[in-house]
């Protein structure tokens, strides 16, 4: 072998060039700074051109950038962070610059360029975000350019609409960014919400019929927020009305007037002028409407209800405490009118109404009574509210509520309110029952005093203390109480207690003691006392009395109301105030108690709160309203609260935010997009000439509005650009149109929508293509009319791209169409210059353009191709074949459009190449031409592609010298590569290949002789690219499929050292070399090994194989042995070893601390034919015998090799592999990168490293898997030792781990958080299933050559689980066909793997795959259910599934067998225990019975499934109960039934036809037929009665009585039958009946003939058995078994006895000489006998025939193996009947065989004679004397002995206990008299 280095020059310059090589992140990095400033021009076409190119960057930033860069600290990465923060800072200054531009004053084509540059670079920006930065992160590194620019996004409103998923991710970055922005954009979201609420709730109210009424109260709760921005007032009256109407209806719910009732509130609270006054007014106008004068006429009720929803304390309270103490006039004089009208309004109310009015302000008057003005209206009003009627007494307000009401007038700062309330009190007291009993006596002169009574200079402080800690003791609280109340001790001390008391009622803890011992009661008794006549006694312990009672209402709001309600007490503390109305400080303690008893209700806070607390607020605080405080004189000091209303709501936005233009833009948008309920209508709205606009003009959208709109909603853009094409006047305006559209296309991509964004939507609905159709029908006249073609194919090539994976079947029908017009066709005549064309190439500008539109061309053409990948249609379809061939015809042109290859221009051919790549990657490329055959156009491409190979780089020393760019080089071989496929689909014979040769040497040789070969090839194998080198070698497996490819390709390597074997394998063991290259070159090899080599050396053999010759020695090896030694010599399986150590199971390598090899990544093609790889490469992931028969890979093919002879050198290595690396370390780091592609904390960044590392790779292994495959197909012996030696089954297996594929699938599913690329997941699965593939094949060859080197236990257990992981991966939610069928593929070798296993290695393997199965038993179950169901789809993996599972119901059945007298202590489950006993999966099961029968039952009789269904089915049945039972409930017996007539009566038609030996002739089928459907009734009937009931039912035996003939000729099908027969007759009386039924004719008829047994099948056996020969031991042993089941039965043995067939048994011989062994035929005779013994007709029919006893005897001598002696059993048998005793008894020999049996060393002797006996003599006397014979008792009396002394502890035994008992009852009936 030989290593081909580069030039020296250039070999010094590699490591410098590989310095300088930017890394994969510095391009992408390098790629944004210098295209992110372009973004700011005025070009469209520069700016979206742009922006794709950053579309694509992404991609790769994506993959490269991890985002852990920004905690590296390393300087290549601040360097890095900080060129990407400049960007992401320019970035936010563009889009800055573009949205402010758009407001100047510019022309409205300037407008529509920044509008769309913005929304592009807003997507691009935040995607770019997203790539890069955590939302984390974003506080600490976004610069500020880009956070107000991301200020700005979250503000336009368009944006959010059109693209949600890019609004919440700005919104995102924005909360982390700045507080203040992000809060200014949150109030404005609020404010917002509230404008849509707004208009939903105008609309809806405005609609008729039923209306949703909490729906409105919500959608008005919101719209009240938004009133200080759209201030639209009519909103509030209906509000209002909805209000009036909810609470009208007596019906509506608490819950609707409560939350109408909150809404109502925050109306009349709200915080701006405008709202309140307008709700105020609107209160009023509805009061006035409902209570005016003008309503006298119309029924009073129906009005008054409307006022209801003010008649609620809360409503009114607002309107008291708020509503006429607000400033501006506008509302307090409404609010007070509304009351006026109110409190005198009951003359206009109903009852119930008014009394609803008073009910409501009963709660509310303390409040009220503040405006108590003798002078005002409204405060006369209020004080009539206390006066009562002249009847008695009796006023407004109840008695207690009207008491209250004077005693609070008292406080009132007017003092002639104050006045008027003494009157009234004194009024109260006069009349008060006992009043004459009590002090003071009410007359003028008190009254005059007291006017100021509780108008007092020092009010009380109400706080009191709440210690964590008790200071006293409750003992000592209670002695004192005790003082207190105690009538027996001195006023003095009782006073001097009180004032402890009061003291320690400072502490709110010592309440409960003293309220529990009824503190409050005695108080109102001293009090009671002191009011009575003779109160002077007591009056001392008054103040102390009222002082204690203060401090314990203070913190006790339940004690206040309860005492609030007592009028009595009311009275006498006004009574103590007056008899004490000198005493300060009584009076003032009074007036203390009045405050908390008289204001009690306004006192709790909860009760008036919007939004009630669950938490009680703290006892020890006593508040009252701020506007009770300041309209009364209070003697105490009192907290306040509801300073501002509870009801009042906090507005989102203030006047300075509204002052932003970006918030008040996106609230003029919002209110106009809600008012108009969608972007759709709005639009209509502007584009229509009638606008009726029912708001305020500031409201009124602009103009820029209107522009910004219409541009960003994607539907509208794309109407306006096609009305602006079919309306252009210019070129300019056509193009400016498109680009426009593919602004929206790059939209739709930026904004993670793909195909399914808005602009692909749209187009799909829109006749955009009339309107571009126009442009595409002729051929452009001028450059501008070129340049216009170009902009217009750019845009349909950006289209298809955006839509391949949904593309339309329309759009496609419509561009073939187009592309195959006849004349003219300007989309095809345009890639081939006309000879006018060609004279104008001196024009340069006419020049570049006519290039860049055949670039355009060839690039929508291959985009075309592509997108044809997932079409159904056949109409398209049919349009895309004709289009295929069409363009190659075209393409071809291009290729030899010049003579002379020096006027190749480069550009063009490289485009050219590319296209053909494209377009030849689809088999039958060539096959549509009407004129041109398929091989021609092939023999044409080969012509013009070995020129531009020959011309450009094989005579100019490749690449190293050649002038041809890289592209052409790797596109001219791929071209190669798929034209070798079509060649081979296209061509008859192997002619082919010898058009592939060319001549050896150059041109300049004149003289040398020519020799055609292939050695044009083997330069491109040592290619820089690793691509080209990857191809071609791919290309040299292509043209060894066939054995003149390979003797040409050995030839052509004659002149290299080691030839081609030595070539091959010095490039796949070089671990300098990528993986992909490596793995053709194990193609290659595997094909050499395919054409049988010789071990010597054969003189003029076609193909020697390889051959080594040793100098030193002269030895010469060839053929295999040589093959041996170069393995051998090159350590062969060390290197695959090392190979499989270091495999990498990673999805991407940029995270490991080393480059790519040759600094390319395998599975990425950056130089734009990536997709044709990906489709012509697709089916490499399948086997050559998997593939279909138009599968382009030769990836795996078996072909011959060629003869080769040189010398083999060692192998040289460029580089040393990573010591001690295993693939587990490389999956841990791929494991770690799968869920995202980023890079690991230590290396976020690797820049290239000077030294390579191994890098292995899943599909590199899977061709070496094939290669030994191979290997061990060519030198079995051998390559097994070598692989045991090196372990690397061990090894290779290891790297099956099935938790990738369950993770990468789980990816593809969704299931995981942040999936990587699907694409990318799905190139690994592939990977990883096809390594699965080659491995199974490859041990199902080691379990062929020595299965040894796989069931060893610690390699078996994990492979068997993984398989069966891999086996029950779901793939339900994967939509790539591709990657399902190669799934499927897997599961079918899987399930080869797993047949071949349990055939060559079952005692070993059948545990671990039980265990297996049972773990995943589910599962399992419901993948072999899909498998099965893919018969029609996937036959080979329902064929292999099918054949598992038949194998491994065998499997078992054979070890039920085996382990059936064996006691088993394994615990394992069996599958009959998993078919049958899992009541979890009875569906599962059922379906999988189903669905093998509907395999078995809907396939023909020569489909190859049918016959594995049946197997399948017929194991099942015999070990599923529960597959028997589905059987019967599908009626397989009866259709297996009606099959054997079927057959019956074919085999009758064939036996007519002259000639013809029916049952002979296999290919008929019809005995695999008989013999299958016989098998499944077999296993059916087996141990099922039910099943046998059916089949009776079904008439089965006169069926099979009718085939006996055919029977009789085939002894595999007589075998059957009888075992068909035996099952059925098995425990089944009625069964065994049937057969002595007679049958008529062709169908039976089952009938009672029991008497005319002449016809019966019984008979049929009768006479078998008597004739069969006695060859045929298995037919005769058949026969003998059923016989014996037969002979159980009474009408069997009738028919036994009658036909004489018993004489038979008479006439056996026995064996003479040395022989003391009776024959198998004597044994079956016995059995029979044997049953028929059990009952006592079977018993006569023996005892009748002459002479069988004597010769049971005479048989009972012989020796006997393992079973029991039978005739030994037929006597016991006889024995135990009455009838047959005499006879026994009288044969001396029977007795005396009998009596032998207890000598008999034979325990089973033994027991059976001594049973017999006993049967004999019990109850039979005679038998007693006859059996007293001394030599019989003897030997009864010693065996009895014996048992005695061997059994003494036997009893546990039952058959030696029963011995035991049987040998002492004949002891005892022997013994006896």
């Amino acid at each position: 072998m030989v290593h081909l280095d580069l030039p020296e020059l250039e070999a010094e310059e590699a490591l410098e060039l590989r310095f300088q090589q930017l890394s994969l992140p510095q391009l992408c990095v390098s790629i944004l700074e210098s295209a992110a400033p372009l973004l700011r021009t005025g070009s469209r076409q520069m700016i979206i051109r742009v922006l794709e190119l950053l579309a694509e960057d992404m991609v790769l930033i994506g993959e490269a950038i991890s985002a852990d860069i920004w905690d590296d600290s390393s300087l290549f990465a601040i360097d890095m962070k900080e060129k990407l923060l400049a960007v992401l800072g320019s970035l936010g200054d563009t889009m800055c610059y573009h949205k402010s531009s758009v407001s100047l004053e510019q022309p409205e084509a300037m407008l529509v360029h920044h509008r769309m540059a913005f929304v592009s670079i807003s997507l691009l920006a935040v995607r770019l975000l997203q790539t890069l930065l955590p939302v984390e992160k974003a506080s600490h590194f976004l610069p500020e350019p880009m956070s107000a620019a991301l200020f700005l996004i979250s503000l336009d409103m368009p944006v959010s609409l059109e693209y949600p998923n890019i609004h919440e991710a700005v919104v995102a970055y924005l909360e982390q960014l700045n507080s203040e922005n992000y809060s200014i954009y949150k109030r404005t979201a609020e404010a917002v919400y509230s404008i849509e609420c707004t208009c939903n709730f105008l609309s809806d109210v405005g609609k008729e019929g039923e209306k949703n009424l909490l729906e409105l109260v919500e959608l008005a709760d919101q719209a009240l927020r938004s009133f200080s921005y759209h201030q639209h007032f009519p909103l509030i009256k209906e509000i209002i009305c909805i209000c009036s109407k909810i609470w009208k209806s007596a019906q509506a719910s608490p819950l609707l007037q409560g939350e109408s009732q909150k809404v109502f509130l925050r109306m009349l609270s709200h915080p701006l002028l405008q709202v309140k006054v307008k709700t105020y007014h609107c209160c009023l106008e509805i009061i006035k409407e409902c209570l005016g004068i003008h309503n006298v006429g119309k029924p009073v009720s129906s009005l008054c209800n409307g006022i209801h929803f003010l008649l609620h304390p809360k409503v009114l309270y607002e309107i008291s405490a708020f509503g006429i103490q607000e400033p501006k006039n506008e509302v307090n004089a409404t609010a007070r009118a509304i009351l006026m009208y109110l409190l005198q309004g009951r003359l206009r109310m109903t009852a119930l109404t008014w009394n609803k009015f008073v009910e409501s302000l009963c709660p509310v008057i303390p409040v009220l009574q503040g405006y108590a003005d003798t002078e005002d209206p409204l405060g006369n009003c209020i004080l009539l509210l206390g006066e009562a009627s002249s009847e008695a007494g009796e006023g407004i307000l109840p008695c207690a509520t009207r008491l209250k009401f004077m005693l609070r007038l008292l406080l009132v700062k007017k003092p002639s309110v104050r006045a008027l309330a003494l009157k009234l009190l004194a009024c109260h007291l006069a009349a008060e029952e006992g009043a004459d009993t009590k002090r003071p006596s009410i007359d003028a002169r008190v009254l005059s005093r007291v006017t100021n009574l509780f108008i007092v200079k020092k009010p009380i402080d109400l706080k009191l203390d709440d210690r964590r800690e008790l200071i006293i003791k409750l003992e000592t609280v209670e002695k004192v109480y005790e003082i207190f109340i105690s009538d027996d001790i001195d006023l003095i001390l009782r006073k001097s207690a009180a004032e402890q008391l009061a003291v320690i009622m400072q502490d709110i803890k010592m309440h409960a003691v003293v309220k529990k011992l009824c503190l409050i009661d005695k108080i109102i008794e001293y009090l009671s006392e002191c009011v009575g006549q003779d109160g002077e006694v007591v009056e001392c312990l008054v103040q102390p009395s009222l002082t204690l009672l203060r401090k314990v209402l203070c913190a006790d709001p339940v004690l206040r109301v309860s005492l609030s309600q007592q009028p009595a007490l009311l009275t006498l503390l006004f009574r103590v105030s007056l008899i004490f109305h000198e005493d300060c400080t009584v009076v003032t303690e009074v007036g203390a108690l009045f405050c908390l008893l008289l204001f009690e209700e306004v006192s709790r806070m909860d009760m008036w709160s919007d939004n009630p607390s669950n938490k009680p607020s703290s006892p020890s605080v006593f508040s009252l309203p701020v506007s009770v405080s300041r309209r009364y004189h209070l003697p105490v000091h009192v907290l306040g609260h509801h300073a501002v209303s509870p009801y009042s709501i906090v507005l989102p936005l203030s006047a300075d935010c509204l002052a932003l233009k970006p918030v008040s833009d996106m609230l003029r948008i919002a209110w106009n997009l809600s008012w108009y309920h969608g972007s759709d209508n709005l639009l209509k709205q502007m584009n229509s000439e009638t606008k009726i606009e029912e708001f305020l003009d500031t409201l009124t959208l602009s103009t820029e509005d209107t522009l910004t709109l219409k541009m960003t909603h994607t539907a509208s853009g794309l109407k306006d650009c096609l009305r602006s094409i079919v309306q252009a006047a210019a070129h300019r305006e056509v193009r400016a149109a498109l680009t426009r559209m593919s602004f929206y296309l790059l939209n739709d991509r930026l904004s993670f929508k793909g195909g399914t964004g808005p602009c692909g939507v749209t187009l799909k609905s829109l006749s955009w293509h009339t309107t571009l159709n126009r442009f595409l029908q002729v051929l452009p006249a001028c450059t501008e009319d070129e340049k216009l073609l170009i902009d217009i194919i750019h845009f349909l090539n950006k289209l298809l791209k955006e839509q391949r994976k949904n593309v339309s079947v329309e759009l496609l029908n419509w561009l073939l169409e187009l592309l195959l017009r006849h004349s003219p066709n300007p989309l095809l005549d345009l890639l081939v210059l006309t000879e006018s064309q060609a004279r104008e190439e001196s024009d340069d500008i006419r020049t570049a353009v006519r290039q860049q539109l055949q670039k355009e061309l060839i690039a929508l053409f291959s985009t075309l191709l592509l997108s044809f990948m997932p079409v159904t249609d056949r109409k398209c379809l049919e349009l895309f074949y004709v289009f295929q061939t069409q363009l190659a015809l075209k393409l071809l042109q291009c290729l030899r459009v010049t003579d002379a290859p020096h006027f190749y221009g480069l550009p063009s051919l490289e485009r050219t190449l590319r296209g053909m790549a494209h377009l030849t990657a689809f088999p039958g490329w060539s096959s549509h031409s009407p004129l041109t055959k398929p091989l021609e156009i092939c023999v044409k491409y080969l012509s013009g592609l070995l020129e531009v190979i020959t011309s450009f780089y094989v005579e100019r020393g490749g690449n190293a010298m050649s002038f041809m760019g890289k592209g052409v080089t790797k596109s001219t071989v791929l071209c190669l590569l798929h034209l070798s496929h079509e060649m081979m689909a296209q061509a008859q014979s192997s002619e082919w290949m010898s058009l592939w040769f060319l001549p050896l040497g150059s041109h300049s040789e004149e003289h040398a002789p020519t020799q055609q070969g292939l050695a044009w090839l083997i330069p491109l194998w040592v290619d820089r690219d690793p691509e080209v080198r990857f191809t071609s070698l791919g290309l040299g497996s292509a043209l060894t499929t066939v054995e003149t490819g390979c003797v040409a390709l050995a030839n052509s390597c004659q002149n290299i050292s080691g030839g081609l074997w030595g070539t091959v394998v010095n490039i796949l063991l070089d671990q300098s070399e990528c993986s992909m290259v490596r793995r053709e070159a194990a193609f290659i090899f595997q094909n050499l090994l395919v054409i049988p080599m010789p071990s010597v050396i054969i003189k003029d053999y076609t193909w020697q194989g390889p051959c080594v010759h040793d100098e030193d020695s002269g030895l010469s090896l060839v053929g295999k042995p040589a093959l041996q030694a170069l393995l051998y010599h090159c350590h062969f399986y060390e290197h695959l070893k090392q190979m499989v150590k270091h495999c990498y199971l990673g999805r991407y390598t940029f995270g490991l601390n080393c480059s790519a090899l040759n600094g390319t990544s395998e599975g990425n093609d950056l130089n734009g034919l990536d997709d044709s790889f990906k489709f012509w490469r697709a089916p490499s992931r399948m086997s050559s015998q998997d593939r279909d028969p138009s599968s382009l890979s030769t990836l795996e093919t078996m072909v011959a090799a060629s003869s080769g002879s040189a010398e083999f050198q060692p192998l040289v290595l460029s580089m040393v592999p990573v010591p001690e690396a295993s693939h587990d370390q490389f999956v841990a780091q791929g494991q770690h990168e799968t869920a995202s592609p980023r890079l690991p904390h230590d290396s976020s960044l690797s820049a290239p490293l000077p030294r390579q590392c191994v890098f292995v790779t899943p599909p590199l292994l899977s061709a070496m898997c094939s290669l030994l495959d191979s290997l061990l197909a060519t030198s079995p012996g051998d390559t097994a030792n070598a692989l045991r030696q090196a372990h690397l089954i061990e090894l290779l297996c290891s790297i099956a781990d099935a938790a990738l594929v369950e993770t990468s699938v789980q990816e593809l599913q969704g299931l995981l958080p942040a999936p990587p690329p699907a694409e990318h997941t799905q190139a690994q699965v592939s990977f990883f299933l096809e390594y699965l593939s080659s491995l199974s094949r490859l041990l199902q060859s080691c379990l062929l050559v020595d299965p040894d080197l796989v069931t060893q236990d610690e390699l078996l257990k994990p492979l068997i689980t993984n398989i069966i992981r891999v086996l029950t991966i779901c793939t339900k939610d994967i939509s790539d066909a591709e990657l399902i069928l190669a799934f499927y593929q897997t599961w079918t070798h899987l399930f080869n793997l797993l047949v071949t296993l349990l055939r060559k290695a079952g005692p070993a393997s059948f545990p671990s795959v039980t265990m297996g199965l049972a773990r995943y038993w589910a599962a399992v179950i419901d993948m072999i259910c899909k498998c099965v169901g893919l018969s029609s789809t996937c036959p080979t993996l329902c064929t292999a599934s099918l054949q598992f599972l038949s194998i491994l119901l065998t499997e078992e059945a054979k070890r039920h067998l085996q382990e059936k007298d064996k006691t088993s202590l394994c615990h394992s489950p069996t599958m009959a225990s998993l078919l049958d006993e899992t009541q979890e999966h009875q569906k599962s099961l059922e379906q999988l019975n189903e669905r093998i029968l509907q395999c078995y039952e809907g396939k023909s009789s020569k489909d190859v499934l049918k016959r594995v269904a049946a197997n399948a089915l017929v194991s099942l049945l015999a070990v599923s109960r529960r597959a028997q039972r589905h059987a019967l409930k599908a009626h397989l017996i009866d259709s297996c039934v009606e099959q054997l007539k079927h057959i019956h009566a074919q085999l009758n038609l064939d036996s007519l036809r002259p000639g013809r030996a029916a049952l002979k002739k296999k290919e008929d089928g019809f005995v695999n037929e008989l013999s299958v459907a016989m098998q499944l009734l077999r296993n059916c009937l087996y141990q099922n009665e039910e099943c046998k009931e059916a089949a009776l039912e079904a008439h089965l035996v006169p069926v099979l009585h009718s085939l006996w003939p055919w029977l009789l000729l085939d002894d595999s099908l007589m075998q059957t039958a009888l075992q068909l027969l035996c099952v059925y007759t098995a425990h089944f009386p009625n069964g065994c009946s049937s057969l002595c039924w007679s049958s008529y004719g062709q169908y039976p008829v089952q009938a009672a003939h029991r008497g005319a047994p002449g016809s019966s099948l019984m008979l049929c056996i009768l006479k078998m058995a008597s004739q069969v020969s006695l060859e045929n031991t298995a037919v005769q042993q058949m026969v003998f078994m059923f016989l014996s089941n037969l002979a159980l039965s009474h009408d069997c043995k009738g028919v036994i006895q009658k036909s004489n067939f018993l004489q038979n048994f008479l006439s056996l011989t026995l064996p003479k000489g040395g022989d003391k062994h009776l024959s198998k035929l004597t044994v079956l005779w016995l059995k029979l006998l044997l049953n028929m013994s059990f009952a006592e007709d079977g018993q006569q029919m023996i005892l009748r025939l002459e002479g069988c006893l004597d010769l049971l005897t005479e048989m009972s001598s012989f020796r006997r193996k393992s079973t029991p002696c039978i005739p030994l059993l037929i006597f016991h048998n006889i024995c135990f009947s009455p009838a047959n005793k005499p006879r026994i008894l009288a044969h001396e020999k029977v007795i005396g065989v009998l009596a032998a049996c207890l000598e008999s060393e034979n325990q089973q002797a033994q027991r059976i004679g001594a049973a017999a006996l006993w049967a004999l003599i019990h109850n039979y006397q005679k038998a007693k004397t006859t059996l007293k014979s001394p030599s019989i008792k003897r030997r009864v009396d010693e065996a009895y002995s014996i048992a005695k002394k061997t059994f003494s502890n036997s009893e546990e035994t039952p058959l030696n206990a029963y011995y035991l008992k049987c040998l002492e009852n004949l002891v005892q009936q022997l013994s006896s008299s």
